[in-house]
Parts: C-alpha cells; sequence; structure tokens
C-alpha cells in the first residue's frame, strides 16, 4: 500500500502546479494557435521516458510590479536532461503560457545551470525558445539573466554542438542567443525574429512591415540567413532536429559515430559523366552531384534557401559523417558573392570545430562583380571563407568539377591552403580566368588588327584553353593529385577520408587569430 504523508501530499501539489503551466486557460489559448505546449514539446524532441526536469519549483524572486501576487509555473521555462537516439543532451523549453514566456533572472539561471552541466559532461544543449523578451517586471535582473545566457554560448561554441528552435516569438535581446548558437530552426507561419518589433520600426523609420515580412521564417530562411532549417510544422522541426542530430558528435573532443551503410563504396555513377560531359555553360544543380557521391544518395542541406550560389551540408561516405561546400551553377553561375562566401565560412569553421571532415566539390567562376558587391564589403567578407578553409585542420578533400578561376580557386580548398587531396575532372578548367576574358586581355592588339575580330578571338580562346583551362597543367604542378573520369568519383573520395581519418595538426601557439568579421 502506498503511503502518502503530509510532506508527501505538499510535495505533490506543489510539482502539479508547477506542471499546469500557466493555467487551463492559457494553455488552451495556445494550443488553439496551433502550438504544442513546453512540455508537449519535450515530449516529441527526446527519447520516450528519458526527460528528467531539473529545478522544477524554482521561481522568481522578484516582488515589484505586482509580481508578489503572479503564479510563475516552473518561471516559464521547464529545463532537464534527456536523450535523442540514446544519446544524451541538456534541453530547455519556454514556456508562453506563463507571462508569454518572458525571461527573469530565475528563468535566466535555470537555463544557465543546464549549459553548464552541458559544458561539464561534454553533452549538446538545445534550446525551444518561444518567449516574448525579457520580463519588464525584472528590469536590469532580466538582462542580467540575457548577458549570463550570451557568455554561456560563446564559452560552450565550438566545444559542444548548441542548437536553437524558435516555436513562437523570439525578440529584442532574445535573438542574440540563437543567433551564437551552431543551428537556428524556425517553424512556418509560428516563428518570428526580431530586434524590434513593426510598431516599434513604423514609429522610428517610417517603414510599414508586418511581424513576417520582418522576421519571418522566409525573411531569414532567404535573406539573412539567421535560420538553417525551416520546418512545417512544429513535430517536422523535432523531426529535423533529430536528423541533425545524427551528424553531429556530444563534443568537440569525440568524432561522429558511424553508421553501418550497405552501399558500395565503389559504385560508379553515370549520372556524374553526364555532367561531366555536357556543355561547361550548360548549369545543373550542385545537390545532384552531392547525392551521387553520398552513402545512400542521402544529404541533408543546412541553409537550403540561403546563398544558393553555394551549397552546404552533411553526408555520410563510407558511414561516417562528412560536411560538403559546393558551388552550384545552377545560381549566379556558381560565383562567389558576400552571402555565399559568409555561408560557406560559418559552415566550414563549424565542421573544423567538431572533427567533422570536409569535402569541397569546385565549379566557381569567380567572385560575383560589381559596385553592390564592392561596397558591400566582397573584399573582407569574401575573405571570410579563405580563412576558414585556412584555419581548418581537419581532413579536406578537394575536387574540381568544371571551372576553377583566379582568387575562387585558391579559396575554395586548394592545395595551396592545405586542401589534403585534391583531384580534378578531365573537364575541369583551373586558369586565372575564363578564356574569353583572358584571350581580351592577352591578344588584345591582334584581335583589334584581325580582319574578322570575333573569329580571331575565338581562335585565340581556343587556343588558351587548349593551354590552361584544363587540369593538366595544375597536375603538372602538384596542385592537383589526381585526374580522375567523374563516374568513378564517390569510390575516390571515400578511399581517401578512409586514408584521412587520423590525421593529426600541430595548431600554432597563440590566443586565436583576427578573423576579418
Amino acid at each position: 500500500m502506498k503511503i502518502v504523508s503530509d510532506k508527501t501530499a505538499e510535495l505533490q501539489r506543489r510539482a502539479e502546479k508547477a506542471r499546469g503551466m500557466g493555467g487551463p486557460d492559457k494553455v488552451a489559448a495556445h494550443k488553439k494557435a496551433g502550438k504544442m505546449t513546453a512540455r508537449e514539446r519535450l515530449d516529441a524532441l527526446l527519447d520516450e521516458d528519458s526527460f528528467q526536469e531539473l529545478d522544477q519549483l524554482r521561481h522568481s524572486r522578484s516582488k515589484d510590479f505586482g509580481l508578489a501576487d503572479k503564479e510563475l509555473p516552473a518561471d516559464g521555462v521547464v529545463t532537464g536532461l534527456g536523450r535523442i537516439h540514446g544519446r544524451n543532451v541538456c534541453v530547455y523549453s519556454q514556456d508562453f503560457t506563463v507571462m508569454g514566456g518572458s525571461l527573469g533572472l530565475a528563468h535566466a539561471e535555470k537555463i544557465c545551470k543546464v549549459m553548464d552541466l552541458a559544458v561539464e559532461s561534454g553533452v549538446p544543449v538545445i534550446g525551444l525558445c518561444d518567449s516574448g523578451g525579457a520580463r519588464i517586471q525584472e528590469g536590469v535582473d532580466a538582462l542580467g539573466g540575457y548577458a549570463e545566457i550570451f557568455y554561456r554560448n560563446v564559452q560552450a561554441s565550438g566545444r559542444i554542438p548548441q542548437i536553437s528552435a524558435i516555436l513562437g516569438p523570439c525578440a529584442g535581446g532574445a535573438v542574440y542567443s540563437p543567433a551564437i548558437t551552431d543551428f537556428v530552426f524556425m517553424v512556418k507561419d509560428t516563428s518570428h525574429m526580431f530586434i524590434t518589433g513593426p510598431e516599434v520600426v513604423r514609429a522610428a523609420t517610417g517603414e510599414e512591415c508586418d511581424f513576417d515580412t520582418l522576421g519571418g521564417t522566409e525573411t531569414h530562411s532567404t535573406k539573412s540567413g539567421v535560420c538553417h532549417f525551416v520546418a512545417n510544422s512544429e513535430p517536422d522541426c523535432f523531426r529535423q532536429v533529430q536528423e541533425l542530430f545524427e551528424f553531429l558528435p556530444q563534443n568537440c573532443f569525440e568524432a561522429v559515430k558511424p553508421r553501418p551503410t550497405a552501399d558500395d563504396p565503389n559504385r560508379e555513377s553515370a549520372v556524374l559523366d553526364r555532367i561531366a560531359h555536357q556543355d561547361a555553360k550548360r548549369p545543373y544543380q550542385a545537390v545532384e552531384v552531392i547525392r551521387e557521391i553520398a552513402d545512400d544518395r542521402t544529404f541533408l542541406e543546412v541553409h537550403a534557401g540561403f546563398a544558393r550560389n553555394i551549397v552546404v551540408g552533411f553526408i555520410r561516405l563510407g558511414g561516417r559523417s562528412v560536411g560538403v561546400v559546393a558551388n552550384n551553377p545552377a545560381h549566379l553561375s556558381g560565383a562567389l558573392d558576400i552571402s555565399a562566401s559568409e555561408k560557406g565560412a560559418r559552415f566550414v569553421r563549424c565542421c573544423d570545430a567538431f572533427n567533422i571532415p570536409i569535402l569541397t566539390l569546385v565549379d566557381v567562376p569567380g567572385y560575383w562583380p560589381g559596385v553592390e558587391q564592392e561596397h558591400g564589403g566582397i573584399i573582407r567578407k569574401g575573405a571570410k571563407l579563405l580563412y576558414a578553409y585556412c584555419q581548418s585542420d581537419v581532413p579536406k578533400v578537394t575536387v574540381v568539377l568544371k571551372k576553377a578561376y583566379g582568387g575562387a580557386y585558391d579559396v575554395m580548398s586548394s592545395k595551396h591552403i592545405r586542401g589534403d587531396f585534391n583531384f580534378a575532372w578531365p573537364c575541369a578548367e583551373i586558369a586565372v580566368m575564363g578564356p574569353q576574358g583572358a584571350a581580351n586581355i592577352l591578344f588584345a592588339r591582334e584581335i583589334r588588327k584581325a580582319a574578322k575580330p570575333e573569329e580571331k578571338r575565338k581562335e585565340l580562346a581556343d587556343a588558351y584553353t587548349k593551354q590552361f583551362s584544363n587540369p593538366y597543367l595544375a597536375a603538372s604542378r602538384g596542385y592537383i593529385d589526381e585526374v580522375f573520369e567523374a563516374r568513378r568519383t564517390r569510390a575516390k573520395v571515400v578511399n581517401a577520408f578512409r586514408f584521412l581519418r587520423n590525421k593529426k595538426v600541430p595548431r600554432i601557439a597563440k590566443r586565436h587569430g583576427n578573423i576579418p568579421l
């Protein structure tokens, strides 16, 4: 017979109140808006019966502005430990039914506790964000709470994976914590992120905008680049988080566990042969190449809607997690611009931080020209990708598929910036610039004096192509390790990464570099 003492009954009463969140009416309104509760979200994200809550009974110490008379169950955030695919993880889930999920000091301290536990235990931390921002009633204590979280985000960066899922509003200073984390998820029609809301924008600048235009999923996944993944619903979001989780290690000191595959590492691809033999000016989707190389043709694309002239994401090769960076000729001819450089740099640094090898697929005509790019800082911002590759010391394999012109050839993990294995297809063109531009500069006088200038230009461009726009000069210098038929690409890169599995590079002793931010 179960004995229930007065003290046990009191514990049960308090726990039940905390689990009741903002009360039946607010919970009902929350669900009517199509949103799951904070606790339902954790149940959907984590392995069944794996969640262990911490600080359930913690609440604000502030008594100002009527807080003394308010019930704040769990202080508006549910925190604790759990598992995803059997792996330990620390989590927090903000509860919008309690004062709009606003952050006060106790709320922040609960988040800080699980972040500290995550770093000390070497496990990822996942935040489910649904908050109107700082709790105004707590003033500077709320601001201080945010700063404590930001500080921990930075200290944990590169040590443990940090993932943020935006499942409602994320406003004001609250946006900076997700911005520092490694990956940000948003849900269509539900998630919003902005520094200042539409009314403040209207008052300050006169600009008219709504929540979606200002900070919705479309804005942040295609224009600002804040959002890495877009989900159609909350369950879809949690499925995507779980999928990403399998490509990441527990921490920077561990490798990602391999997954067995029946896909033949020596599988050849007729699709890659077709792409290699088609006209160099005919665009193709980089994703098509990536899937042909990957185990089971499976690719998890990151930042799919942003800077589409470069594609980044995760595949497995021989069962092991690999990050991919590929120029995408279907957009801006695959040229590097400001957004593509920043997108690529962030991804390369993430892979390097977490011991994930990098495969680079090159088809790049150069940096995108124009006054807007120059004035926007393409020199400084374009250098971020160069810096990221030069700094990384994980295994790096590069395949030049078609074009590799100018400084962009150097930047895209060339042998000169310490690519470990650099390969090329026979159709690859490696040169300072394209043949037409080179002919115009090198043979300007001859073309001008020719009876038929256009025919002469074509003749000289063809001669330049034969001499320089191919992989063989680079191969003769040792800058390309091997030229092979496109259909054999999977076998070559799988074998290269297998060889590099135990690569070790001594780091130069210094505090840190000064990336051109």
